[in-house]
């Protein structure tokens, strides 16, 4: 943003002295001497008298303006976002296919609603890698860390219940995830956990992943959903606690999205907002112009001798 200002408004009060003075200060000397000087002058020159005034005022009002100095003042904000790396673990077992978590939509299953919920987290965290790890029987990696969001939400669009088994394997999911991050650079990382279900599929024992998780740098929050007797939620707060965030619980849509939404806030991107102020004085384009007319001033008064 521009903005045009004088550092020192108040020398333009000198205007005002200068008007004063032109009026109660008049050069009296020559008239001792001539008295009749006025009008001989007038006769052969009214027009560059005029020229003369113009000329003395240009250069007085030119030299006041350069004292009270104008400056531009530009300002801008340089604004560095420190993005985080996020992997979504999302089960995908058979147990998702349960209708009636969605209370505006009870035909909708546990599954459509996650992805629907997942695609609006997304679209809130422009800044940050997102990746996705899906499991159930097995676990992969449905997308690797990415800034292209559209390209994530088709990802999670693509994924359909059944497509890795029917049982789940948390234990799994989470060495996978942590794989992953284990090759980010990024200064915070985190692991998003849901599921509806107990781990009853893992090849990795409890003990051996909640090691990885304590070692790690990598942060942890879970979600279990539906019916809180399906999901062990001891289980899912001891790895919380392990990975030094959070544990959660939803019964229904409205506050799986809750969830996500605190999420959101307690891992707010970083914004370094560093204010430069850019000064630009222009006190030379009016001063040059006051010395000119002085000059033009000086030369025409020599030249006519007075």
């Amino acid at each position: 943003m521009n903005q045009f200002s004088f550092q020192y408004p108040l020398v333009f009060g000198l205007i005002i002295l200068f008007v004063v003075c032109a009026k109660y200060c008049g050069e009296r000397s020559r008239a001792i001497y001539f008295p009749h000087i006025e009008s001989l002058l007038m006769r052969g020159g009214a027009n560059r008298s005029s020229l003369l005034l113009w000329l003395k005022w240009i250069g007085i009002v030119g030299a006041i303006v350069a004292l009270a100095s104008p400056v531009i003042t530009k300002e801008y904000h340089d604004i560095h976002k420190n993005g985080r790396d996020i992997m979504l673990v999302i089960d995908a077992s058979d147990s998702m296919r349960q209708r009636g978590f969605d209370v505006n939509d009870l035909y909708k299953n546990k599954f459509q609603v996650v992805k629907e919920v997942m695609n609006d987290f997304i679209d809130k965290r422009p800044d940050d890698r997102i990746g996705v790890v899906t499991f159930a029987d097995v676990a992969f990696i449905a997308s690797p860390l990415t800034f292209e969001k559209e390209f994530l939400k088709d990802i999670i669009a693509y994924q359909q219940l059944g497509i890795a088994g029917k049982r789940t394997a948390i234990n799994d999911a989470l060495v996978q995830t942590y794989g992953v991050l284990s090759k980010s650079r990024a200064k915070s990382k985190i692991v998003i956990l849901l599921t509806d279900g107990q781990d009853n599929m893992s090849k990795i024992a409890y003990e051996d992943i909640k090691n990885i998780i304590k070692k790690s740098d990598v942060k942890l929050y879970t979600i279990g959903i539906g019916d809180p007797r399906d999901y062990n939620s001891r289980y899912l707060k001891d790895l919380a606690k392990a990975g030094g965030g959070e544990a959660f619980g939803a019964y229904n849509s409205d506050m799986l999205s809750q969830i996500y939404d605190e999420i959101d806030k307690l891992e707010a991107s970083k914004l370094n907002d560093k204010k430069v102020v850019e000064h630009r004085y222009l006190y030379t384009y009016p001063l040059f112009v006051a010395i000119l007319a002085l000059l033009f001033f000086v030369y025409l008064r020599n030249k006519r001798g007075v």
